[in-house]
């Protein structure tokens, strides 16, 4: 009898230590990916020759970082790509960035949108930072706005402001958050 208890209390003790293990296991890999996430995305902010007319955008899940968005410059995919996967604990990048086509219509039309909203004085206030906050995506004469604005009043001005100059169509991808 006295034997089978000890068994039974050694067997709980193993399943409570397991658990903690495990519970200790998944607060690491969270506290990994916390900071992972915070890493990736310095290295994307601190990349050269990103402009307005570029969308950086990751998922991570664990330790694999996948890079999304649209860039103008072919060389911006693969330093971002570069950046990101010397960052201590990432396994795997899955660089998903398109390339958008060349097209001097295409160039055309993101001048103009960029005058039509960063020259607009109501967007005075998201024209003086380093890197843009809206950021105007033009593939094949399309407009997709992508960022982040202030407010919903902002958000609807963009997107009227993009409407009056757009060839095609105009997709507005503009978050609002609160500041």
């Amino acid at each position: 009898m006295k034997y089978k208890l000890i068994t039974l209390l050694a067997a709980l003790l193993a399943l409570v230590i397991a658990g903690f293990s495990q519970d200790a296991q998944q607060d690491a890999t969270a506290h990994a990916q916390e900071r992972i996430i915070k890493q990736v995305r310095h290295e994307l902010l601190m990349l050269n020759y990103v402009t307005a007319f570029d969308n950086l955008a990751y998922r991570v899940d664990g330790y694999n970082v996948t890079l999304l968005g649209q860039v103008v410059k072919p060389v911006l995919k693969s330093d971002a790509e570069n950046a990101v996967k010397h960052i201590e604990g990432v396994e795997k990048v899955d660089n998903q960035i398109e390339v958008l086509p060349t097209s001097i219509m295409d160039d055309q039309l993101r001048r103009r949108l960029f005058r039509a909203i960063y020259g607009y004085p109501a967007f005075d206030k998201y024209a003086h930072v380093p890197q843009k906050p809206i950021r105007l995506i033009v593939k094949n004469g399309n407009v997709t706005l992508e960022g982040v604005v202030d407010n919903q009043g902002d958000k609807n001005l963009a997107g009227i402001r993009a409407n009056q100059v757009a060839t095609f169509s105009v997709t507005n991808n503009l978050q609002v958050v609160k500041p």
